[in-house]
């Protein structure tokens, strides 16, 4: 039975009833769903930053910096860090909020860690969730923060209207984010910590590979802001850049378009995480390993097995 006084108070703005809908998502309880399809119609106003890149690049302190930013501009701030997993205990490293404790106070802010829960990217989809959450309860911005290792950029690049890519100048990061397929997902890039050595270097690099990037009236050309964000440099330009890739995507007709597609890809992931739920009963998960024998020994084939494996799951609906 889902609890209404729960759902008013949240949708007040109540931290307390934020703070208790977010744990109950993430405890994976079976009305987690009916909670989310209850907040949905008041999801939709908050503006959603993604903010990645590599371990050291100074993620959290952009936030921090941001977030003291839109606070001044009257408008509340909701923070999901998305940490690294831990592979012993499954929980989250919660090192940002440690170093944003000096916002964490500000009762227009509410910042969350949540782990990685072993999706293939930084991600998780329990964050988007929260993301979702804090979207119903009243904030107008919402960061999405996590570490950039591969996949993770995609998550957010789907969950996010604006990505931020941060960089550092002696880690040769503008290569590497040509490799990772960066260029394809950044919306601005930072490069941050720009008062050490190399920081030049690294700027003109970027520059470099942005101008042979394609692009047109209709496409947004990210820029590269250079940052020193511990003293806070360059937090007003990432801000303002922010803001005029959001004007962008509106004077384009691109914004809903970009939701609708970011919708259909959270759409695909849950029916398909539903159904991978629904395929592996115990006795579906019986019959591939006694079949697992079959397939080494050369009897029979992964195909052969999946197809029986998919015929029986058919057959049982």
């Amino acid at each position: 039975m889902i609890d209404k006084s729960l759902l008013e108070k949240l949708l007040n703005g109540d931290r307390r009833s934020v703070a208790r809908a977010i744990s109950f998502i993430e405890s994976d309880n079976n009305m987690t769903s009916e909670y989310l399809k209850e907040l949905y119609s008041k999801v939709g106003n908050a503006y959603r930053i993604g903010i990645t890149g590599p371990p050291g690049a100074g993620k959290s302190t952009i936030t921090n910096q941001l977030t003291k930013l839109y606070r001044k501009q009257n408008k509340k701030v909701g923070i999901i860090a998305v940490d690294p997993t831990s592979p012993f205990t499954g929980g989250a490293l919660l090192g940002d909020r440690v170093r944003m404790s000096d916002i964490g106070m500000d009762s227009g802010v509410f910042i969350r860690s949540m782990a990685t829960r072993g999706s293939l990217g930084g991600l998780s989809k329990k964050a988007i969730d929260a993301a979702d959450i804090l979207d119903a309860a009243g904030f107008d911005i919402i960061i999405l923060e996590t570490v950039g290792v591969g996949q993770s950029e995609l998550d957010i690049a789907q969950a996010a209207d604006t990505t931020v890519v941060v960089l550092v100048p002696e880690s040769g990061d503008s290569v590497q984010a040509m490799k990772a397929g960066l260029m394809e997902i950044a919306d601005l890039f930072v490069l941050n910590k720009c008062d050490r050595p190399g920081s030049q270097q690294a700027y003109t690099a970027l520059q470099t590979i942005l101008m042979i990037k394609e692009h047109d009236e209709n496409s947004w050309l990210p820029k590269i802001v250079k940052a020193v964000a511990s003293e806070n440099k360059g937090v007003d330009e990432i801000a303002d850049e922010i803001e005029k890739h959001k004007s962008f995507l509106i004077s384009k007709n691109l914004f809903h378009p970009k939701r609708q597609r970011q919708t259909k890809l959270r759409i695909k992931e849950i029916v398909e995480s539903n159904l991978r739920e629904k395929l592996w009963s115990e006795d579906r998960e019986n019959l591939l390993n006694s079949s697992l024998k079959k397939v080494v020994l050369g009897n029979s084939s992964p195909y052969h097995i999946a197809e029986e494996i998919l015929q029986q799951f058919v057959n049982n609906q």
